[in-house]
């Protein structure tokens, strides 16, 4: 039944897949390429996200000096419910090119009100400066706005996104109060509408900042 089921999601969303009888997975793979060399390349295996078979989970991989061994790349959707078709669009979403990342959908909504986000070395969260004059290299080290995903990185793809928390820090990089804004409880968030939100919110606080 779960075989079946993600199967069906998956070719609705126009991704080819199949299920491995040896190994006893499911394989999504990137339209165009054959069935039999899926796992030479980037592959998505979905299996249950929960002990009791509800749920989707699903893994990235690639070989890693060669087949059988594998190298995870990311989880492309790993959140707690039951909705397959959405598991089956962030499958989708992971083999566009070029693939979409929830952080870009928060960048693009940043800029619609002239803000500009710096992000860290490991794609965990954005950094906004409260003085617009502070030097790129000297944010983090200024008082700043952080907005980060409950995923917790901005790189997965948007149908995966789980919510956007912000925080103000201080010069010291540690948060000062309560989250300025927070949404989702865990499970997906509406990407766009939540970087609409969120951009917003930031864009009201740099009008009239708190000192």
């Amino acid at each position: 039944m779960f075989t079946a089921t993600v199967l069906d999601a998956l070719s609705a969303a126009d991704v080819p897949a199949y299920f491995d009888e040896e190994e006893e997975i499911l394989i999504a793979h990137p339209a165009g390429t054959q069935q039999d060399r899926a796992t030479f390349g980037e592959h998505v295996v979905v299996s249950p996200r929960n002990r009791d078979g509800s749920g989707y989970y699903a893994v990235a991989w690639e070989p890693d000096c060669g087949a059988p061994e594998y190298r995870e790349v990311a989880a492309v959707y790993a959140t707690p419910g039951d909705d397959v078709n959405l598991c089956a669009r962030a499958v989708a979403e992971w083999f566009t090119v070029p693939r979409q990342t929830a952080g870009g959908v928060l960048l693009a909504a940043l800029a619609e009100w002239g803000i500009t986000a710096h992000t860290d070395d490991v794609g965990m969260s954005y950094a906004i400066p409260v003085d617009p004059a502070t030097l790129a290299a000297d944010v983090r080290n200024r008082p700043h706005l952080s907005v980060g995903d409950r995923d917790p990185s901005v790189e997965h793809v948007p149908a995966a996104h789980t919510g956007w928390t912000l925080f103000l820090h201080d010069a010291d990089g540690s948060p000062v109060g309560d989250p300025l804004f927070i949404s989702g409880d865990g499970g997906p968030v509406n990407c766009g509408a939540d970087s609409a939100a969120v951009a917003e919110a930031i864009a009201d606080f740099l009008t009239r900042p708190i000192r």
